[in-house]
């Protein structure tokens, strides 16, 4: 799995995260996958709530890729749920991820920023977790009995980055594409910085804890 930490390194985040903290959230694995649940239902719902947020009059492709990216974070809820009842766990009727609340209050409101930055705001969630993603996989092979863990982290990261790429390409086409391009990518690009910056110190701040976004134990 030592790969996939390769990988994980390219990522443009600004902070990483340790091992140290994957072993830790492992150690009680049904509240961490009751937590990637709904993180998993809630993407299907943003993937839904964008799927009528195209810019301007219309974007050709736009709907089946919301589609397309909904249909999938729907399949992810499911293998989730799956392993987090053959665990003896189930799910809550509520549920708060007070890192993704404080990432989506970046957003600005009105126009054609609001739906950048919430584009951003999505393919940095895609981000962290596919980074997440690869230091659960390279734990869990680590530990007895995790077999399945394992598998599942190792097919998400795949799946998040994928996701991630999408959502950052659906940004930079929301703020112009061809002969535009050029004079919105340095604001746009210069905004994306920005908010990286913002979600690495956001998740600096999060409490320690068996959720997917939780800080990083001292």
């Amino acid at each position: 799995m030592s790969d996939l930490i390769s990988k994980a390194d390219v990522l443009p985040l600004h902070s990483r995260t340790p091992l140290e903290w994957g072993r830790a959230v492992l150690a009680d694995p049904v509240p961490l996958l009751a937590d990637h649940a709904f993180l998993e239902k809630k993407a299907a719902q943003n993937a839904m709530e964008l799927l009528t947020r195209w810019p301007g009059e219309w974007l050709p492709g736009w709907v089946e890729t919301m589609t397309g990216i909904a249909r999938d974070e729907a399949a992810h809820l499911s293998q989730v749920v799956r392993l987090l009842t053959r665990r003896g766990g189930r799910l809550g009727r509520s549920h708060s991820n007070p890192y993704a609340s404080q990432l989506r209050a970046l957003v600005r409101l009105g126009g054609q920023d609001e739906i950048i930055d919430r584009l951003f705001a999505s393919a940095l969630i895609e981000l962290r977790s596919c980074e997440r993603f690869s230091v659960l996989a390279t734990c869990a092979a680590e530990m007895e009995g995790a077999e399945d863990l394992a598998a599942l982290y190792k097919a998400l990261f795949s799946s998040e980055l994928g996701h991630f790429k999408v959502f950052l390409k659906a940004a930079h086409r929301t703020a112009g594409g061809g002969v535009r391009r050029k004079l919105a990518s340095i604001p746009v690009e210069f905004r994306w910085q920005e908010m990286l910056a913002a979600e690495a110190k956001i998740l600096e701040g999060q409490a320690v804890g068996p959720r997917i976004h939780s800080g990083v134990p001292a």
